[in-house]
This record gives C-alpha cells, structure tokens and sequence, in this order.
C-alpha cells in the first residue's frame, strides 16, 4: 500500500491484548520496513523496553485505563519525542495504517481528504495525479480476545489533479468500520462507524497491574502471552 521508510525505520511498540491481532500487526509493520515490537505484558513494558529507543507507542483498547495512563507517563517522563496513537479497532490492517499515517503527517502533501459520514462518501482533491488507494476494515466478530475482521480495498488507481468522490458501497456497515485513504506515501484513517457500546464496556478501568490475567477483568477471558522482544526479525 505504501513504499518501504528510505530513512532510518521508526522504532514502534503496541501494547494490546489480543495475541493474534498483536503478532499480525508486527508482521505487517515489519515487512514494510518498520521496527516493530508488540506486547500485552502491560506489568513489564517498562522493564522489557526502552522507552527511550520507542517513536511510536499504540495503545489498543482492552488496554485498562489506569495501565495506559501510568505507562504514557513513564515513557513520557523518559522521552518526550515519542507519540502515542490510540487505537481504533483490534484490526492488524488498521492499526498498521493509524502508524503510517503518523510517520507520514510531516512529509510534503498537496492534497486534502476528508470522510462525509452523512453521504459515506471520501471528498478527495488532488494538487497533482497521484495514487490513490481507499482500504475499509470491519469487524466481524467481536468476541475476545480474538476479534474479527474482514477488509475491502474500494480504490487502488492513479487519479488525476483536482476533486475526486468515492461512495462507500453498501457491504461497508455503519458500525465497527473504519477507511484508510492513502495518496502517494499519506496515509489518513477514518471511522465510518464507531465501536459498539456493549464492546466498549468490555474496557477494564483496572490500574497499571491490570495486565490480562483471568483476575483482571471479569468480562474478559484469560490471552496467552505475547511480547515479541528479541525475536527474530
């Protein structure tokens, strides 16, 4: 979807939950280039990690609370360059392009995106022809911890300068989907219909020691472990 960094890649870390949505997002990452590392040990990111050799923290959102705030300020505390990123769904693809389009936001770009939800429509207007690629992700499934997922890419074609409209075809639900829109190397992401509530409150609110055991949270299932530190790349 996106040409491979040419400079020194990114250093990125995502601190989710589910094991399968994890090792697919590193994988992915990885393989356009990127130095990617994923955890859901939330007790030991600090211990596992340095916080000052991280660009790029995700947060997923089985991630507790209390967890998240007390590793945005230890890692803050220790770098004040890296940025946070919140993830929109447990969806590899997606939350690949949330990190691109971080990467991305300073490069030079002449062209203006943006989502009508009213009309599910991508206004887009070009300064020059460029590619374009519009990618919509939606859950199938949202049974932890190993949500499902489906994907459609609606455009992949070299468009001309000037205002361009691309209509969301019907397949594309109204709840739990989200759009990536990339032009040239730009990556913007969208959400077309947000999480349900009934997912939402599955969030634990518990504190930094919160980290997937069966304890951690009633309404959610005991994960196998992931953190793919040292790993082979």
């Amino acid at each position: 979807m996106n040409a491979s960094p040419t400079k020194e890649p990114e250093r990125i870390l995502v601190v989710g939950r589910s094991p399968s949505v994890l090792v697919d997002t590193v994988e992915i990452l990885r393989g356009k280039g990127y130095s990617a590392d994923a955890t859901n040990q939330f007790d030991h990111v600090l211990e596992d990690y340095d916080a000052e050799d991280i660009d790029i923290v995700v947060f997923g959102g089985m991630v507790p609370a209390g967890a998240k705030e007390h590793l945005r300020q230890e890692i803050f505390e220790r770098n004040a360059h890296v940025t946070f990123v919140q993830g929109l769904a447990g969806i590899a693809g997606l939350i690949a392009s949330q990190v691109e389009g971080v990467i991305t936001a300073g490069e030079p770009d002449d062209s203006h995106v943006v989502y009508d939800a009213e009309e599910r429509t991508v206004c887009l207007t070009l300064g020059k022809a460029a590619r374009v690629t519009v990618e919509a992700w939606w859950a199938t499934s949202f049974t932890p911890p190993e949500p499902k997922s489906t994907s459609m890419q609606m455009l992949g074609a070299e468009l001309g300068d000037g205002f361009h409209r691309i209509v969301l075809p019907a397949e594309v639900p109204s709840v739990a989907s989200f759009l990536a829109v990339t032009v040239g190397s730009a990556v913007r992401t969208f959400t077309v219909g947000a999480m349900p509530q009934s997912v939402l409150s599955l969030v634990p609110s518990g504190g930094s020691s919160d980290s997937g055991s069966p304890s951690a949270s009633s309404q959610l299932p005991p994960v196998s472990e992931v953190n793919t530190r040292g790993h082979d790349r």
